[in-house]
Order: C-alpha cells, then sequence, then structure tokens
C-alpha cells in the first residue's frame, strides 16, 4: 500500500493497517483522503432511496436489510478514508463482511414464500460475521479479511451466475451489468495497488482536475456501490 504522506492535517497522523494510494490531505485539511471519502456517496444516498422505496412496496425485511448495510458500508469508508484512523477502517471493513452475509441471506431466499426465515443459514452467517470479526480484531492482518471478504463474494457470484442461467433468464442483462461493473471497480482497485508510484509521479504532472480522475481507489468506491446496488435490484 502507499506509505503515509509527509503532509499533516486535521485528524493527526494515522493509526490504520492500510493506506490507499490518495495523498494525505492534498484537497483539504480535515479529510485525508479526499476523493476516497467522497467517493463513498454511491454507497449511501442510492441505497437510502432504495430502502425507502422498499418499505413503501411493502418488500420482505431482508431486503430493507440489504440497503440498509451497503449505506453502513459506504458511511464507515467515509469515516475511515476520513480519518485513517483504526478504529474508522473497523467501521467500513466489519460491515463489508456483515453486508455480503445479508446479500448471500437474500439471494438464497429469493425462491422462498414470503416473510419466512431460514433459520440455520442465518445462524450460519451470524456465526461466520462473529467469527471473523473476533479473529481479525486480534489478528490485525488486512489480508485475512480480505481473504474473507472475498469468500463471500465468491458465493454471491456463484448463486447469482446460476440464477440468471437456470431460473430467471429474463434477468441475465442486469446480473451481467452488476457484475461487469463491480469486475470493474476490482480491476481498478489492482491497479490503484500495483502502479501507486507512477500513479503519484503522474499526477505531480497534471492539473488537480485530471489528477482527481486517476484517483482509482475512488473509481472502486463508484463502480462497486452501482454493483452493488444493482445487484440489490437483481
Amino acid at each position: 500500500m502507499a506509505p503515509a504522506a509527509d503532509r499533516e492535517g486535521y485528524w493527526g497522523p494515522p493509526t490504520s493497517t492500510l493506506e490507499w494510494c490518495e495523498e494525505n490531505y492534498a484537497v483539504s485539511h480535515h479529510i485525508a483522503e479526499f476523493w476516497n471519502t467522497v467517493s463513498n456517496l454511491i454507497f449511501i444516498l442510492p441505497p437510502i432511496y432504495g430502502a425507502i422505496q422498499t418499505y413503501k412496496d411493502g418488500l420482505e425485511k431482508r431486503y430493507l436489510a440489504a440497503y440498509l448495510c451497503l449505506t453502513a458500508v459506504g458511511l464507515g469508508s467515509w469515516c475511515f478514508h476520513m480519518t485513517l484512523k483504526y478504529e474508522m477502517q473497523l467501521l467500513d471493513e466489519l460491515p463489508m463482511i456483515y453486508s455480503c452475509c445479508v446479500f448471500v441471506y437474500c439471494l438464497y431466499e429469493c425462491f422462498k414464500y414470503k416473510n419466512t426465515v431460514n433459520y440455520p443459514l442465518l445462524f450460519l452467517l451470524i456465526t461466520y460475521s462473529f467469527v471473523v470479526s473476533i479473529v481479525y480484531l486480534n489478528l490485525k492482518e488486512p489480508v485475512f479479511h480480505q481473504i474473507m471478504y472475498g469468500t463471500l463474494v465468491s458465493i454471491i457470484v456463484l448463486r447469482s451466475v446460476y440464477i440468471v442461467l437456470w431460473v430467471y433468464p429474463w434477468l441475465r442483462g442486469l446480473g451481467y451489468t452488476s457484475l461487469t461493473v463491480f469486475l470493474m471497480g476490482f480491476f481498478l482497485w489492482n491497479v490503484d495497488n500495483i502502479f501507486c508510484d507512477k500513479l503519484r509521479a503522474l499526477r505531480e504532472k497534471m492539473p488537480p482536475v485530471l489528477g482527481a480522475v486517476t484517483q482509482f481507489h475512488a473509481w472502486w468506491h463508484i463502480l462497486t456501490g452501482l454493483g452493488s446496488y444493482l445487484h440489490i435490484l437483481l
């Protein structure tokens, strides 16, 4: 990951176990990673709208939970990138696990009668969330979190592909769109990590507005936020 920037800001030295490629406090004295912070609006505003519509339409509570969990991820990520504090990092990373567990539950319950509860699956997902949280709080190893998160995402993708191929083929367009958008975000996340030094050097030669376009972690937020929202619609 990117080294800590020399510029100090409102929140003091970073205490998080991760830092990203955006230069710290380059735009605002009060926001450590400005573009990585404001890009989380895609995780916050559309899911709030979706939650309101879900409530108005009287849909199952699990879909309301999915939208609210996505909003929680956005709020946690906002706080993390704004402060680069370890406590705020947990508000970003742990809700990622919890929200994916909700998505898994929704996908495996989408053929059931309304207002039924799958208690065995619910217990399994709660146990998974609890164990991952305890281990991560003690281990403090980002790779562990990424593996546990990636496992859930893989389950979600496989289940979604099964649904659009064999059960609801008329949803293939929406399913493939949400998956493609998400994978584009994942690709840019890796580019941001691998080529950080080159991206920083490039931004030094570019006007600030154009340099903002190369903040690929922010694009990861935008694309994965949109992909996740479309996936809830699916």
